[in-house]
């Protein structure tokens, strides 16, 4: 099985103490070197299937573009995967956005506000580090709105979604999944080493004390917004080699189901060839 298959969320309820953080499903290696060359021979097909998709956005007559919801607790590498997996395309055809905590301005308008304004154009690939989930896991945790208004948010999410699939867009929502103590070692590394005090936050040892109210947040969200319209997968995060493997075959993979080809042009290209021939002779 694919990547999509062994990844893809179950339809009914979700237990994330079953998952193992350690796994590596639809990978049958467990060496770093072999991950990462792995990860290398997915460049070409999936820079190909990029340019196709902005060549389309270009033309102006086609919808379609990729919006790639990146979600899990801090540390759990979404950085690294917009870097790495990301990276292996052309940077012009990417549209990457982290949300953080609201503005006012935000906060006076529907959560979907900000989120409708970040979405990417036809023919992008666009990369949400954070997202509209937060409303309704961080704002689950820590009682930032009432509860029948945490209800509602399920449900306008999954039309939002819908909305968005019925547009032109395809979805990949992805959850990078790594354990508490996975986490605490990588809080550690951060303050063990100078070049990356700047990445630790205070704030993130106070939120640690509520992990277990994060992790029944994010099954409930799981559960409530795993359509088959916009699905979610849930990829192991304990090894950082794997994860960016994981994601960059889920995004290849889910580029595949487009069905991309190249644009047909709306001229006669035999005939403008034959323009330019005549107007530089030698070049023939």
């Amino acid at each position: 099985m694919g990547f999509r298959e062994e990844l893809r969320v179950l339809p009914g309820p979700v237990d994330l103490v079953g998952y193992d953080t350690k796994a590596t499903p639809g990978w049958d290696r467990e060496d770093k070197d072999g991950g990462k060359e792995a990860l290398d021979v997915l460049g070409p097909e999936m820079a190909d299937l990029q340019e196709r998709l902005f060549a389309h956005g270009v033309e102006g007559n086609d919808d379609r573009r990729v919006l790639v919801v990146l979600q899990g607790m801090d540390t759990c590498g979404k950085g690294g995967i917009v870097k790495d997996a990301a990276g292996l395309m052309e940077p012009q055809g990417l549209h990457i956005r982290s949300f953080k905590k609201p503005t006012e301005e935000e906060l006076s308008h529907d959560f979907l506000w900000r989120i409708r304004k970040a979405l990417p154009g036809p023919g992008m690939i666009g990369v949400f580090d954070r997202s509209h989930y937060e409303d309704v896991l961080i704002g689950r945790v820590h009682e930032l709105a009432p509860a029948d208004e945490i209800e509602r948010r399920y449900d306008a999410i999954n039309e939002f979604e819908a909305e968005l699939v019925d547009s032109g867009y395809t979805l990949l929502k992805v959850m990078l999944h790594a354990s508490k103590e996975r986490q605490a070692e990588r809080l550690l590394e951060r303050l063990e080493d100078p070049t990356k005090w700047w990445k630790f936050n205070p704030a993130d040892l106070d939120e640690r004390e509520y992990w277990d109210d994060y992790m029944s947040a994010y099954e409930i969200a799981l559960e409530r917004t795993n359509t088959d319209v916009a699905p979610w997968f849930v990829v192991p995060a304990h090894r950082k080699w794997y994860r960016k493997l994981a994601v960059a075959h889920l995004l290849l993979e889910t580029l595949r189901t487009i069905g991309l080809d190249w644009p047909t042009p709306d001229y006669d290209v035999e005939a403008e060839k034959k323009r330019l021939l005549e107007s530089s002779p030698g070049l023939g």
